[in-house]
């Protein structure tokens, strides 16, 4: 059973989401950095020494796609990777100073895309949209398990 168009709210949500990456890109990019680039050093300045894998799920990206990220931006001298002094096989990764400079910038002009989304919306419209947008992945989450 064919569902059209206009019910289909994964269009409207993939289309915002587009919209939102394209207008944080225009904000970080003169600092230097991508998207992802962006939100791993965020990630990174409240959780210091956090995994690879534990700060690829804090981003929502793959393993193999923070690796990436995360080599471009030491090989920048953004961040610095030391072996965990108990566990040897997980890498802490840190902020450097440059890393810190460079998420400043970037989010001195990203904060700006995330005040115009807050201030479009009342207090309680932001608490309405984040409890819809759970549901939805509530809702997802369920159709994927039927899907597997």
């Amino acid at each position: 059973m064919r569902m059209p168009a206009e019910e289909r709210l994964g269009l409207d949500i993939k289309r915002v989401e587009q919209e939102l990456m394209a207008a944080k890109q225009l904000a970080v990019r003169p600092a230097g950095l991508t998207v992802p680039q962006y939100a791993a050093l965020f990630a990174l300045s409240g959780s210091p020494g956090i995994s690879a894998a534990a700060l690829a799920r804090a981003c929502l990206v793959t393993p193999q796609a923070m690796t990436v990220v995360l080599r471009n931006l030491e090989e920048r001298g953004l961040v610095e990777r030391t072996p965990h002094p108990w566990h040897r096989n997980v890498l802490e990764t840190r902020l450097t100073d440059a890393g810190r400079t460079a998420l400043d910038a970037a989010d001195q002009r990203a904060v700006t895309v995330e005040r115009e989304i807050a201030e479009a919306l009342t207090p309680g419209e932001r608490e309405t949209l984040r409890s819809l947008l759970g549901r939805c992945e509530e809702a997802i989450g369920r159709a994927s398990s039927r899907l597997s």
